[in-house]
Formats: structure tokens, C-alpha cells, sequence
């Protein structure tokens, strides 16, 4: 077997880029009928609090995109995961549509939008470890 990467944090919140251009969380708009990155994650996210992990986060979206079928699921997620992938600190959730991405004890993500009341509770809690997203442009 593979070596096997991770992109799960645990008991980690990422806050939103340095130069996110919103003041307040965005839902990603669609275009057309193909699902952006965004709109895959914000779906799955947003629907399902603390329901996924990262991985899986990540995971659904490369296999969605490929139109994997269900048989290829296992050995696609191995080969996958061979290499090391972006994590949820590239995603344009928490880069360009303001919202923070919290990582519970379990590993499992759920959204915040960078205006609420939980977001700055995150932001504020010794506890939880933070972590920004990355900037879209280089400083």
C-alpha cells in the first residue's frame, strides 16, 4: 500500500485570506450547469455540518469533476492520496467568499461566514488552533 497523505486538521479553524475581497460570506455562484470547486464544496458543506472530513471534502469533489464511477472510488482515493493534495486553506470558500472553515475534535468541517457571531467566537478561542487561508496574490 501507498503511502497515504491527509488533509484533515483537527480542532482547527481557518479563517478567511488576508486579501478575501468580502466583507461578508458569498454562496459561489454557478455558471451555467457545470459545479465549480466552490459550489461542491459549499453544498456538501453547508448541507452537512461537521457530516465530512476533509479528505472526503476534497475527495468528492476530484471524483465528482472525473466522473468516477462508484467501483473506482477505492483505488482512486488511494491513488489520490499517494501525493499530497491542497487543503481546505486553498478553497475558495475560505479564500474569495468569506467564510471560515472550522474543524472539529472528530476532524469534521463546517462552514462560518466571516460576519457571524461563531466566526469571531472561533477567531477568539484559545483552544482551537488558527490558521489562515491562503492569499490569492502574492504579497
Amino acid at each position: 500500500m501507498m503511502k497515504q497523505h491527509t488533509t484533515n486538521y483537527i480542532n482547527t479553524f481557518i479563517e478567511v485570506a488576508e486579501d478575501c475581497p468580502v466583507m461578508q460570506a458569498e454562496v459561489p455562484p454557478q455558471k451555467g450547469d457545470k459545479l465549480s470547486i466552490a459550489n461542491m464544496q459549499y453544498n456538501m458543506l453547508h448541507d452537512h455540518p461537521y457530516r465530512y472530513s476533509s479528505d472526503e471534502v476534497i475527495f468528492q469533489c476530484h471524483a465528482f469533476k472525473n466522473e468516477l464511477t462508484n467501483d473506482e472510488w477505492d483505488d482512486a482515493r488511494e491513488q489520490f492520496f499517494s501525493k499530497g493534495q491542497a487543503c481546505l486553506r486553498a478553497s475558495p470558500l475560505a479564500k474569495r467568499y468569506g467564510f471560515g472553515i472550522h474543524h472539529n475534535e472528530a476532524g469534521k468541517v463546517a462552514l462560518y461566514g466571516c460576519e457571524t457571531e461563531e466566526y469571531k467566537h472561533f477567531c477568539a478561542d484559545k483552544q482551537v488552533q488558527k490558521v489562515k487561508a491562503m492569499r490569492s496574490k502574492r504579497a
